[in-house]
Order: C-alpha cells, then structure tokens, then sequence
C-alpha cells in the first residue's frame, strides 16, 4: 500500500473503533494494527490520535478540491462542495459521530478542531471563487462556519439513505448566510458618506 493508502486504512480503522468503543479508547497503535500499517510509520504518520481527525478533515478536503464546480452561483457552488464534504465523512459516519458526541467532555479536541474547520472553510470559499481577504473575507468566513456546523448538526441525526433533511438544513443555511452577507454589504455602502465634491478651481 501506498502511505496514501496507509493513511486512509489507519484513519477507517480508528473511526471503526470510536463506533464500537467511542472515540476515548482509540488509540494510534490500535488503529494501526487493525489497519495492517507497521507501527514506525503510523508513529511518524500519526504522532498523536487527534492527528488522526487532521488526517480525516484533510482526506475530505482533498476529495472534494480534486473536482471544484465552476458553473452556478457562489450559493450553489458552496452547497456543492459542503455536500461533497459531508459525504465523505458519510462513508465513516458512525465513527465520526462518536467523536462529535465526546466533544463537549474534550475540550482540547474541540479546539482542535474548531481550528482546522476554519482552515478548511476558507478553502471553500476560495474554491468557490469567494474572497477571504480582509475584513470582508473575515465576515464570510465566520458566516460560513456557521453554516457547516449547521449542516453537520443536521447531519448528525439525518439517518435517510439519501441526507435530504441535510440537503435541506445547508440550502437553508446558506440561503441566510446569503441574506446577511447582503444586508451587510448595503449596511457598508449606506454607512460610508458620500465623498465631498472638490471646490472649483478658476483657472489663472
């Protein structure tokens, strides 16, 4: 297997575990031998079990970077690219439940991975042709956090084949954001005063 493979053994193997015995008994080592990956490598790989939730993240994210939509609105594409985000965690879902259900008694994990869903959000911004630059890019960013942790609350108990009350949830969400994001935006122009015309000037 390739370290690829190895990665992506290692990290169903661990979430398998947190189905079966919740997220607080798994360990690298564990894993790894469930996985068939020798342990120097899952060391050097994953040199800490909240490594393997980077591991996760980082997996999704490139599935869905490896075809980013170019057509449709920023709404659309955003929705896209949440949806194809959650259905990679789909394919380990009861895993990944286990962990967001051990959060509130894991501080340390939680942060951990408050901060790698801000990294992976302004990855699709950007991936949908949004700025996250300044200010403005700030706004959009913290607004689309709120929309991914509503889509995965709604994900969390959405146990249909086909994740409509998901679909439904982000739609929603995102329609808000969209709202806001306009309402902010002519809120900053009604704000800024008009630029004072120059005196004229007589020539000599």
């Amino acid at each position: 297997m390739s370290h690829t493979e190895q990665d992506a053994a290692l990290v169903a193997a661990a979430l398998a575990i947190a189905a079966d015995k919740g997220w607080r008994a798994v360990t690298v080592m564990d894993a790894a031998r469930a996985a068939g990956v020798p342990l120097p490598l899952a060391r050097e790989r994953f040199p800490s079990r909240g490594a393997i939730l980077m591991g996760l993240g980082r997996m999704a994210d490139q599935a869905v970077l490896a075809e980013v939509p170019t057509d449709g609105s920023v709404r659309d594409r955003l929705f896209d690219l949440l949806m194809r985000r959650l259905d990679a965690f789909q394919q380990h879902r009861p895993g990944v439940v286990a962990v967001l259900r051990s959060l509130p008694s894991d501080p340390a994990t939680a942060i951990m991975l408050a901060c790698a869903t801000r990294r992976s959000m302004r990855w699709m911004l950007d991936a949908a042709g949004v700025s996250t630059a300044g200010l403005g890019g700030e706004l959009r960013l913290r607004g689309l956090i709120g929309v991914w942790l509503w889509a995965v609350r709604a994900w969390e108990k959405d146990e249909s084949e086909d994740l409509s009350a998901t679909m439904a949830a982000l739609d929603t969400a995102l329609g808000r954001a969209e709202q806001a994001a306009k309402w902010l935006g002519r809120e900053r122009r009604e704000a800024t005063p008009p630029a004072e015309p120059e005196p004229n000037r007589s020539e000599d």
